[in-house]
């Protein structure tokens, strides 16, 4: 077992199963790994024994070799049992992308949060479509240059294309509800932040949580503002969630990330990410004694110079800290007459180091 910075990790920190191959972490529940064409390379998926047949906790994305890991598993360790359910985290494509294929070909219900769901189909009617205006004005004011706009235009409608089209109906799932898998019970604990209602699953038998992206033991889920909801709080929504999930659950459990290896210590990683975030708050409310444009407030809020995709979700992320400023009435913002926005420290904003 490896300990790295208060965190243990019962199979190793760097082990994964080879692409495609199941690892059982607990009786009846499995690990399968599968590979992703972004910076973050994987996901972790999980099959659960589920009486005479199965329940798939997310997918993987709408991508052949997404498909052809599942239908070799099929004839593998599932041994053509049948798929009872396909369970979603939330609307990320890496854990909804195959979701209508799985359920389709397995004739089972999908379970979601109703949010996630939502939210999903929404998102995918926009595959395609040109970038909106008040999308483009969004980055405008956030300080985007015209090439960065353009860029932005030219990825704009690409979220569906790794999602296959998803069911007319599902199942939904709410926060505190219990299903019951292989005989044994799993709480759903919902969260908010990195998306709009984020369904982890609980299983006190177990002790395991399957935290989706809501808890990952190396990095932070991104937590952003979108053009959609441009006045939004997710990083309150997504800090209250950690308070939440820290005062609710037991900090012995096994936590299944969606991302990274399984690990100890969730109430030691909650800590960790919600002091984190606080202190970014604290370097960026110290950085806006003068008027700054959201994009100049790269520099307290990350360590290396973000291009490109990244750029984009950095955009988003600085948006959430500015956002949470606001909503804690800390800094004010001013659009000016070039149409971009300006953010500032108010005069009676209270120290960072006095809070």
């Amino acid at each position: 077992m490896d300990t790295i910075k208060g965190l243990q990790y019962p199979l190793g920190k760097d082990f994964v199963p080879d692409a495609g191959q199941f690892h059982e972490v607990a009786p009846g529940v499995h690990w399968l790994h599968m590979p992703l064409p972004y910076a973050l390379n994987r996901i972790n998926l999980w099959l659960l024994e589920d009486g005479d047949g199965w329940t798939i906790v997310d997918t993987g994305l709408d991508l052949p070799e997404s498909k052809a890991i599942w239908e070799s598993a099929e004839q593998g360790i599932m041994q053509g049992r049948p798929v009872k359910r396909v369970i979603v985290t939330h609307l990320h494509p890496d854990h909804v992308g195959l979701a209508g294929w799985l359920t389709e070909r397995h004739g089972c219900p999908l379970y979601m949060s109703r949010q996630e769901f939502l939210m999903c189909r929404n998102l995918v009617q926009d595959t395609g479509k040109p970038a909106p205006q008040m999308a483009l004005d969004f980055f405008h004011a956030a300080g985007y240059s015209e090439e960065q706009i353009e860029s932005y235009r030219q990825r704009f409608g690409s979220f569906g294309t790794e999602i296959a089209p998803l069911p007319d109906s599902y199942r939904r799932l709410q926060d505190g509800e219990v299903l019951e898998i292989n005989d044994q019970y799993w709480q759903v604990v919902v969260g908010s932040g990195h998306s709009p209602e984020h369904a982890c699953l609980y299983c006190p038998a177990l002790k395991l949580l399957i935290a989706g992206d809501q808890v990952l033991p190396g990095i932070s889920p991104n937590v952003s503002v979108f053009p959609t909801e441009p006045d939004g709080d997710p990083l309150n929504e997504w800090l209250l969630s950690c308070h939440r999930l820290r005062n609710n659950l037991p900090g012995n459990v096994l936590v299944l990330p969606a991302h990274q290896q399984p690990f100890y210590g969730l109430h030691v990683r909650l800590s960790q990410l919600i002091e984190s975030h606080e202190r970014s708050l604290d370097r960026l409310l110290e950085f806006l004694e003068e008027p700054r444009t959201a994009i100049e407030c790269f520099s307290p809020l990350f360590r290396r110079n973000l291009k490109g995709f990244q750029a984009q979700l950095g955009i988003g992320e600085a948006l959430a800290h500015l956002n949470c400023l606001i909503g804690r009435r800390q800094i004010s913002r001013e659009m000016g007459a070039d149409r971009v926005n300006r953010y500032q420290r108010l005069a009676e904003a209270s120290d960072p180091a006095e809070a």
